[in-house]
């Protein structure tokens, strides 16, 4: 119990002490560790240091961006501009109770899917009977039938138009001939009546010759 009071004591003794830290020679880490700074500050402290020189008076760490008279106030203690920088001890870490983790209850296990029932066969179409066969048949043929007697049709309508063609055209010609037979009777006339004509006339002059002789 006596040695339990003296660590107690010691303990709260300890948490007293304050270490100085030179912020002259003071690592970005050791300057991190000053409460109030963080790790931008304490790189802004030693960026500061590297281009203006050292610092001259604690308070001179007023200069450094972001670092104001608040930060100040926190460190005035805790900082020095020469000497060796001596690490604070850390303070324990207070001992917390052991939680005991509720049981997690484990999950129950996952079904498994049900089985995808197989797709019925298709039933096979039930056989035909003799009696559906032959009206299987002569609905066929009774179908062919039809379409022969709609072929015949068609050629007949086919012939018969092609006829009422040929025939028409054999009109038109009979017409086209006897439109050009008078003219071609006319035109005999007068190649007839021309030649009378013209041996009348060379019979007429050979008179005239014998006459003059």
């Amino acid at each position: 119990m006596k040695r339990l009071l003296i660590a107690l004591v010691l303990l709260v003794f300890s948490s007293f002490v304050i270490a100085a830290v030179n912020i002259n020679t003071a690592t970005k880490e050791q300057l991190d560790a000053l409460p109030g700074i963080g790790p931008v500050k304490a790189q802004a402290i030693v960026d500061y240091r590297n281009a203006n020189g050292p610092f001259k008076t604690p308070a001179d760490i007023m200069k450094v961006k972001g670092i104001k008279e608040g930060e100040f106030a926190k460190i005035k203690d805790q900082i020095a501009v020469s000497g060796a920088t001596s690490a604070a001890p850390a303070a324990p870490a207070k001992a917390e109770p052991a939680k005991t983790a509720p049981a997690t209850a484990a999950p129950p296990p996952t079904p498994a899917p049900a089985a995808t029932p197989a797709p019925a066969a298709t039933p096979a179409p039930p056989a035909m009977s003799k009696a559906d066969e032959s009206k299987a048949v002569k609905e066929k043929a009774k179908e062919e039938k039809a379409k022969k007697a709609a072929d015949a049709k068609a050629a007949k309508e086919k012939a018969k138009a092609e006829k009422a063609e040929k025939a028409e055209k054999a009109r038109m010609a009979k017409e086209q001939s006897a439109k050009e037979k008078p003219t071609s009777e006319k035109d005999a006339k007068a190649a007839k009546d021309k030649s009378t004509k013209d041996k009348a006339s060379a019979d007429t002059t050979k008179d005239k010759d014998k006459a003059t002789k």
